[in-house]
């Protein structure tokens, strides 16, 4: 059965092969290709009076987000979590970038580590532009991210390295890469059953299966909620925990990884 859905790639429109092609008052010789509003020969971009060599603007995708901008990638957290180094008035800035509308496993969920990799090895040095809608409450730029016209937010869900984040995704496209991957059994579709945790559930406290249990269990009687607001008021790991996930206290999370106050319960729990 034929499957629909957008392209992971931007269409090419026209391509013309050997001589020149006059554009806008330059010549660009050789082999050259137009994609949308931009002109690509050999390894450079031409795109208005301006033309970019090698990777730099290789990134470039039409962008009707609320912002956009183009960023090396310098560096990769997890499956949905890059940091980038952007150029700005007062010189070059790094960015922490949260990938939207997809939620991948964290660092210690199976699958957490691979998908954290399949991320790197696609942008890791490389040139992206960023269609951003804004930041979260954690300062983090939110957005869609493009290399070489292919939606990376998209790959992650169609290779199975992530889920739809369905509270924050409006594509529902996304759903039916989703739906694919699961049935050809991709990525962390392919792990048994009983560890495939949502990852926002995983963080609201669903752990892995023969995780050891956690010790506020049987010690949550003497905790309170409301005493306490921050971890270095805690006085254990239990405690944290307790406050993080039966109180709410999601501020004790700051990374969203589920690991409340992570200098006290680094140390006391097995990744």
């Amino acid at each position: 059965m034929k499957r629909l859905g957008p392209p992971l790639r931007a269409p090419l429109i026209l391509s013309f092969a050997g001589g020149a092609l006059l554009a806008g008052g330059a010549l660009l010789a050789g082999s050259v290709l137009f994609a949308g509003n931009a002109l690509f020969a050999g390894s450079a971009l031409f795109a208005g009076s301006t033309l970019f060599a090698d990777d730099a603007h290789a990134a470039a995708h039409p962008c009707d987000a609320l912002s956009c901008l183009d960023a090396q990638v310098v560096g990769v957290a997890d499956g949905d979590t890059v940091t980038l180094l952007v150029e700005r008035s007062g010189g070059p800035a790094q960015v922490r970038l949260r990938l939207t509308e997809i939620d991948t496993p964290e660092r210690a969920q199976p699958w957490g580590a691979r998908a954290r990799q399949a991320l790197a090895g696609k942008l890791f040095r490389r040139q992206v532009r960023v269609a951003s809608e804004g930041e979260d409450r954690y300062g983090r730029l939110l957005g869609r991210v493009y290399l070489n016209g292919r939606d990376i937010n998209r790959e992650m869900v169609r290779e199975g390295h992530a889920w739809v984040y369905r509270q924050y995704s409006s594509d529902i496209w996304l759903l039916e890469d989703e739906r694919l991957a699961r049935e050809d059994g991709a990525g962390l579709w392919s792990l048994p059953e009983s560890q495939r945790v949502p990852p926002w559930e995983w963080r609201r406290g669903g752990r892995r299966p023969n995780a050891p249990a956690i010790a506020a269990a049987s010690t949550a009687g003497s905790f309170t909620c409301g005493e306490k607001a921050y971890c270095r008021e805690m006085l254990s790991c239990a405690e944290a925990r307790h406050y993080l996930n039966q109180c709410g206290l999601s501020s004790l999370d700051g990374d969203g990884d589920g690991m409340p106050c992570e200098r006290i319960c680094r140390g006391s729990e097995q990744p």
